[in-house]
């Protein structure tokens, strides 16, 4: 007997919350929330597409979980708390044994950082799959892009590029034991930086996360702050499992350009820098890559920088409507 829209969802995603501030969940025509004195509401949605953001066969647990990390991402970056969500599934057939892989990698990543699904929609059509998330920020500050200003240093956490190598091992097949398991480990299982995104809420200058690729992103927030970088490509951190495995120049493009690292990039105050650092309580490395610098034509806004003299990248970052770039 094949499974209908409301089957679908009955089956694996309406599940109980335990949060006290979802009034009413999934079963009718809305979701109602109770909203929180004194906090601000932030909002993020993010769609993936067979064969645009993951490839066919990919196991769907690690597709459920992908595609709810790369939202937690966006609420990091922000320096929120993450609390609610919502699931739009367009599906070419009622698939049992995907969808219940799915909403277990999805309900094993929102189980972890208390998020409950409240709502959504099931079609019929190729494989989409969106999801909006909204959670809480205090009000009094919340991390944005526009901040940065000249002389503020420039901080990546983890380490870029991985999950680019990631997907390269996937996709051309490589074999090399732990270090390709790892790398297409960070590619299917990005972290989301909850954590260093509340701690660095109200002490950051200006922040993002890594999605198309460092070097495009580092980009946005310069534009978005009104300013230029000088990125150091010598301070970027080095990942034993892609120098195994790949030559040191295409370590070095995957690292500038390779997206889908949902790492946070932020900036801090020079003289608060050290301070700042010292307190945070890091589960991940984070690593000072460069500085920002004074407002630069658009087509200059950051400069690369290695072995002292300027450095410019063969390939730009992700870009879904630019001809001829690749993910």
């Amino acid at each position: 007997m094949s499974l209908g829209e409301f089957d679908i969802i009955a089956r694996y995603f309406a599940r109980k919350s335990a949060r006290s501030d979802v009034l009413l969940g999934i079963g009718d025509d809305a979701a109602v929330v109770d909203s929180h004195a004194g906090r601000k509401l932030v909002v993020a949605v993010d769609t993936i597409v067979e064969g645009v953001h993951f490839l066919a066969n990919i196991d769907p647990v690690d597709i459920g979980y992908r595609a709810l990390a790369v939202n937690l991402s966006d609420v990091a970056a922000m320096g929120a708390e993450p609390a609610w969500m919502t699931l739009s599934l367009s599906l070419p057939r009622a698939n049992e044994q995907w969808l219940d892989g799915f909403a277990r990698g999805l309900f094993e990543l929102a189980n972890e950082y208390n998020v409950a699904l409240v709502g959504g929609d099931t079609v019929r059509g190729p494989l989409v799959i969106t999801v909006q998330i909204a959670g809480w920020v205090e009000a009094d500050a919340w991390l944005a892009r526009s901040g940065a200003k000249p002389g503020d240093l420039i901080f990546v956490s983890g380490i870029p590029g991985e999950a680019a190598a990631g997907l390269a091992v996937i996709q051309r097949r490589i074999l090399g034991g732990e270090s390709a398991a790892f790398l297409t480990h960070r590619f299917l299982r990005p972290r989301p930086r909850i954590e260093l995104g509340r701690q660095l809420r109200t002490v950051a200058t200006a922040a993002m996360d890594v999605s198309d690729g460092l070097l495009t992103d580092l980009k946005k927030l310069c534009a978005a702050s009104g300013c230029g970088a000088q990125l150091n490509v010598d301070l970027l951190p080095e990942s034993a499992a892609m120098r195994e495995l790949f030559e040191v120049d295409d370590c070095l493009q995957y690292a500038l350009s390779g997206g889908d690292d949902y790492e946070l990039l932020f900036t801090l105050p020079p003289d608060q820098a050290l301070a700042v650092l010292s307190k945070l309580q890091l589960q991940q490395r984070v690593t000072q890559i460069g500085v920002i610098t004074a407002p630069t034509s658009d087509d200059a806004r950051v400069q690369c920088l290695r072995n002292g003299r300027p450095f410019r990248i063969e390939r730009g970052g992700y870009d879904h409507f630019a001809a001829g770039k690749q993910g």
